[in-house]
C-alpha cells in the first residue's frame, strides 16, 4: 500500500480488526519512510449487478441512489447518519444475497420501504409517496391509515 503522505511504496500493517459495520476490515498502517500512520479499509468486491428499471432498461447497480432516497426521506427527522447508513447496508446486503446478477428497481424499492417503515413512519411515508408516485391526497391518506392501523 502506497503512503498517502510521502508516496513510499512500502508500508506495513500494524493493526487489523473488523470495522464497526462488520462488512470490512480496518487496517492501521505505518509508512517505513516517514513513519506516519493511516487507516485503510478492505471490503469484499461485490459481483456486478444490473438494475432493471421500470421501462425495462438496465443500468449498473449504484448504492448512492439508495442513499439519496433514504437521506431525503429522513431529512429533518431525528435519525442519525449512522442509522441511515446501517439501513442502506441492510438493504444492500439483502439485494446482493437475493439477486443473481439482476434485480428490478421495484424489488429494491420494496426492500427500502420495509426497512424505512421499521425505522421511522414519517420517513417511510415520504419515500412511499415519491416511489409509488402518489397522484392525490386520497392515496396518501390510505398509506397513512395503513400505518396507523398497525
Amino acid at each position: 500500500m502506497k503512503c498517502p503522505f510521502c508516496g513510499e511504496e512500502d508500508t506495513r500493517v500494524i493493526d487489523s480488526r473488523p470495522a464497526d459495520d462488520n462488512t470490512s476490515i480496518r487496517r492501521r498502517r505505518q509508512c517505513d519512510k516517514c513513519h506516519k500512520r493511516f487507516t485503510t479499509y478492505e471490503k469484499v468486491e461485490a459481483i456486478p449487478l444490473s438494475v432493471i428499471k421500470k421501462d425495462s432498461t438496465r443500468e449498473p447497480y449504484d448504492r448512492t441512489k439508495i442513499e439519496r432516497g433514504v437521506f431525503r426521506s429522513c431529512h429533518k427527522r431525528t435519525i442519525s447518519v449512522a442509522d441511515m447508513n446501517e439501513l442502506v447496508d441492510r438493504v444492500e446486503a439483502e439485494i446482493f444475497n437475493t439477486a443473481e446478477g439482476e434485480i428490478s428497481s421495484r424489488a429494491i424499492g420494496e426492500i427500502v420501504m420495509r426497512e424505512l417503515e421499521e425505522l421511522d413512519p414519517v420517513a417511510y411515508v415520504r419515500f412511499v409517496s415519491i416511489y409509488r408516485e402518489f397522484k392525490d391526497v386520497n392515496t396518501f391518506m390510505e398509506e397513512i391509515k395503513k400505518i396507523l392501523d398497525k
